[in-house]
């Protein structure tokens, strides 16, 4: 009977990965860990001590800092087969999991499943011919030597991409591989592994070719398999299922996803949402199920190509011209004020448009009424807005003809964030930290519907803690979820303890920042 090794990459939530690791041994399999070296200490002590007992866990020797994109991914992923190939010789199968799986199948399915076929289930067709890169760099990825990430560091990523081409030092791929790429999400073989190791104690300047490409974790294992193992013995699709958005954006499960993802012919999928939490305890119970049977479909792709496409807004027969890229841009800089005072964020906007320059708009994605340029019948409604933002801010770029805007947004668009964050433009955030007086939070909590005017006091009584509670919320919310450039200014701070952080978020001489931060009235009522 096929036993998984399960090859977990991870960077957060230890309860989760605590779970997960209980879960996946618990039918007699392995998981072997790597907790991203870039997370909190404590989490990885966390994770150590609850799973010390489990001789069915391991962890990687060396932790390494992680970064999307980056050779760092591969090497971490390495870190763990070697650990889980040298500590458990009847392991059969190494699946590569990350820390926002879950199974959508039965440790006893899965088992059957992989017995069924000696073969290796990973995603790898041809780089240069296949068309699996839909947009931005082809290859360019490797061509080119990339020693810096292009979301954290854009500037020394294709500026170091524009001085190789300027003097012509394309490289050529190593003769003998034939390069492919496919999703990261694979189950290998044994022999497979195995393979792979031997060929990389062996073939160290193939490693360095690698180490200098950019998203790696799409193209290492893909060529390595095809190079290593006969083209009979490898189904190239991935056994975890997911899906992307229009955007590019991975696809988030949630509760009401149950059956749709039991009905891929997948044994995990991935994202699960992190509120979804009756969905990942039916999934987490699932696992260790017997006599579980599955009727196959596989309409989720189909599914959810109409629900977005057609079923939830309309017919659709071609895409909007707005549609045409979803990515804002490399060349592009983004910068987003988060307050819960919109009055202050709109003050320090109005006066940055005035000194610095610099175009922006204020709460797009939150006012009906915001004032917009014409933007081709995207701008009309809130709803439209949200669901083509990328689109609205590209238009905005062009509208305004520059390549640098401010947006401002409440500090509650934590999706709205992580979407900016994700994109291939130069991302920055100010968060701007307000008192709140209790007679404010009454008002706040008119304005969204909380209370009215004839609220009772008791009402209002429960109403303003609730408010100041879910605003703190808010900004632990932001803090936690890892964005790269984070710049914070308070109402408790001095102005030259503001300038600081405006200089940064900016990018200009702290001068001119303290006069910004000493503007008349910034965070008065």
């Amino acid at each position: 009977m096929a036993r998984i090794a399960f090859i977990l990459l991870c960077h957060k939530d230890p309860d989760a990965i605590i779970a997960q690791a209980r879960r996946l041994t618990s039918e007699g399999d392995y998981v072997a860990v790597h907790f991203d070296a870039r997370a909190r200490a404590e989490d990885f002590a966390a994770i150590r001590t609850a799973l010390q007992d489990n001789p069915q866990v391991r962890f990687a020797e060396r932790r390494l800092k992680c970064g999307w994109g980056e050779w760092s991914l591969v090497a971490a992923t390495l870190e763990a087969v070697r650990v889980a190939e040298a500590a458990w010789p009847d392991a059969s199968h190494f699946y590569m999991v990350s820390g926002d799986c879950m199974p959508t199948k039965s440790a006893e399915y899965a088992h059957d499943f992989l017995d069924r076929r000696d073969c290796d289930y990973i995603e790898a067709v041809d780089f240069f011919n296949s068309g699996w890169i839909r947009t931005g760099m082809k290859e360019d990825r490797l061509r080119y030597r990339h020693w810096f990430n292009e979301r954290t560091q854009p500037r020394l990523f294709y500026g170091a991409l524009a001085l190789q081409r300027a003097l012509r030092l394309r490289r050529p791929v190593p003769a003998d591989l034939t390069m492919q790429i496919g999703s990261q999400w694979w189950c290998l073989r044994r022999s497979t592994i195995e393979a792979i190791l031997a060929f990389c104690a062996a073939r160290p300047e193939v490693l360095r070719f690698f180490a200098t490409t950019w998203i790696p974790d799409e193209t290492f294992f893909q060529t390595l398999t095809r190079h290593l193992v006969p083209d009979p013995q490898i189904e190239s699709r991935t056994p975890t299922f997911l899906m992307f958005s229009d955007y590019g954006m991975p696809v988030t499960f949630y509760n009401d996803h149950h059956d749709l993802l039991l009905g891929q012919e997948a044994l995990f999928a991935r994202k699960i949402s992190a509120e979804a939490q009756e969905l990942k305890d039916r999934l987490g119970a699932l696992w260790s199920e017997t006599g579980r049977a599955f009727a196959i479909s596989n309409e989720g792709q189909r599914l959810h190509g109409f629900l977005t496409g057609q079923g939830r807004i309309g017919h659709r027969y071609a895409p909007r011209f707005w549609e045409a890229a979803s990515s804002l841009g490399p060349e592009r800089e983004l910068l987003l004020i988060a307050c819960k005072k919109w009055h202050v964020a709109k003050r320090l906007l109005t006066r940055a448009q005035q000194d610095l320059d610099l175009q922006g708009v204020a709460f797009a994605f939150h006012e009906e009424d915001c004032a917009l340029p014409d933007l081709g019948g995207l701008d009309k409604t809130l709803d439209k807005r949200n669901r083509h933002r990328r689109s609205v801010v590209r238009l905005l770029y062009s509208c305004f003809e520059t390549d640098r805007l401010a947006l401002c947004i409440d500090p509650s668009a934590l999706d709205l964030m992580r979407d900016f964050f994700a994109d291939r433009a130069t991302t920055r955030l100010l968060v701007i930290d307000c008192n709140f007086s209790d007679g404010y939070l009454v008002g706040h909590a008119k304005r969204i519907g909380l209370a009215a005017d004839h609220s009772p006091q008791s009402v209002l009584d429960q109403a303003v803690p609730t408010i100041r509670a879910e605003i703190a919320l808010e900004r632990e919310q932001i803090r936690d979820a890892g964005f790269g450039d984070v710049y914070y200014i308070s109402e408790q701070n001095s102005a030259d303890g503001n300038a600081v952080a405006l200089a940064g978020f900016f990018g200009i001489p702290e001068a001119q920042a303290e006069a910004l931060a000493r503007s008349d009235h910034l965070f008065s009522d």
